[in-house]
């Protein structure tokens, strides 16, 4: 298994987050979390991604454990609520910049993730300026744009028109064909039935139900 959550638990000002959270993933293959708000579903791609610690649990991710060996996955692609792109720089600069930090990818890649969610006519543009759909492709573009192994998504989909959210889909769905473990948080599930393999219901921190797709 590429990703292996065993017994994990976070509590956070006397409130249980995530209680006894096992869960083992698969690359490939594309995950739908499925809760209403305050299930759980954000801290676990929280804890996934190395940004908030355990307090019981582990998390294994390609053979290392989080925390142990490894402080962050090592090839890793996120979209969580509110990204911090520089408001200043355009979405092409700030795509650049994420890519000078890692070194993985250049230009190259930068463009052709900005022309697959439609940005590149407004690539030069200031993220300040963009509208809250133009702001969420560039955080799907951020997430793609080097190849991960592993991409996390919370509510993909939020302030996209109906053509971009199939574009949203098309792309998905290519990133899974290419190998990545996909593990997306919606609040309207219909939309990714065709991509999804597994769904998993989340209450109150706890994995309720897990359904594979026939």
């Amino acid at each position: 298994m590429y990703l292996e959550i065993k017994g994990v638990s976070r509590q956070i000002k006397q409130e249980m987050v995530l209680n006894q959270v096992d869960l083992q993933m698969e690359k490939g293959k594309a995950y739908l979390l499925l809760g209403k708000n305050g299930a759980g579903k954000t801290m676990l791609m929280r804890a996934i991604s190395g940004l908030i610690r355990l307090d019981e649990g582990e998390i294994w991710i390609n053979g290392k454990r989080l925390w142990k060996e490894i402080s962050f996955p090592e090839s890793m692609g996120i979209l969580l609520e509110n990204p911090g792109f520089v408001k200043a720089y355009s979405g092409y600069e700030n795509l650049m910049l994420l890519a000078s930090i890692r070194k993985k990818v250049g230009e190259r890649e930068v463009l052709q993730a900005l022309e697959k969610v439609g940005l590149k006519e407004n690539m030069h543009k200031k993220y300040r300026k963009y509208s809250l759909g133009m702001k969420q492709k560039l955080g799907i573009a951020a997430a793609i744009f080097e190849q991960p192994d592993l991409i996390l998504l919370d509510e993909p989909t939020n302030a996209l028109d109906e053509k971009s959210v199939q574009d949203c889909l098309k792309i998905l769905q290519e990133e899974k064909e290419r190998g990545a473990l996909l593990l997306i948080s919606s609040h309207n599930p219909e939309e990714f039935m065709d991509l999804a393999d597994e769904m998993i219901y989340m209450d109150a921190g706890r994995i309720k139900k897990k359904e594979m797709k026939c």
